[in-house]
C-alpha cells in the first residue's frame, strides 16, 4: 500500500504564505490521482484541490487563484501552496491518494476512495 508522509505545517499569519509538502513511497505518485483536504475542528474533511496523473488540475470553491497544487513526479512529492491564507484555514490538511482511475479528476469521489496520509497541522492566526 502506498505511503503519504505530509510536511510543512505550522503557524501562518493572516494573508501570509505557507507550503505544504506530501512525499509518497512504495510507490510512484503517477500511478494515483492526488489530492489534498484539511479537516478543522468539529468539521466535515473537505477537498482543497486535486491533480490527475497528467496534471490536469481540479480546485474546491474559492481555492483557485489562492491554492496551487503540484507535484514533482521525479521526487515523488505532491505540493500545495497557499497564498492569503484566512483564520478558517485552521485545520488538519492532508495528502490522499486515489489508485483506480488516475487519469480522471477524483475531486469529489468518496473520501474512502483514497489512501490517506497522518495529516499536518496548519495554525492560522490573525
Amino acid at each position: 500500500q502506498v505511503q503519504l508522509v505530509e510536511s510543512g505545517g505550522g503557524s501562518v499569519h493572516t494573508g501570509g504564505s505557507l507550503r505544504l509538502s506530501c512525499t509518497i513511497s512504495k510507490y510512484t505518485i503517477s500511478n494515483y490521482c492526488m489530492g489534498w483536504f484539511r479537516q478543522a475542528p468539529g468539521k466535515e474533511r473537505e477537498a482543497l484541490a486535486t491533480i490527475t496523473s497528467d496534471g490536469r488540475t481540479t480546485y474546491g470553491e474559492g481555492k483557485k487563484g489562492r491554492f496551487t497544487i503540484s507535484k514533482d513526479n521525479a521526487n515523488n512529492t505532491l505540493y500545495l501552496h497557499m497564498n492569503s491564507v484566512k483564520p478558517e484555514g485552521t485545520a488538519m490538511y492532508y495528502c490522499a491518494a486515489e489508485p483506480l482511475r488516475p487519469e480522471v479528476s477524483c475531486f469529489g469521489l468518496s473520501l474512502r476512495s483514497f489512501y490517506w496520509g497522518q495529516g499536518t497541522q496548519v495554525t492560522v492566526s490573525s
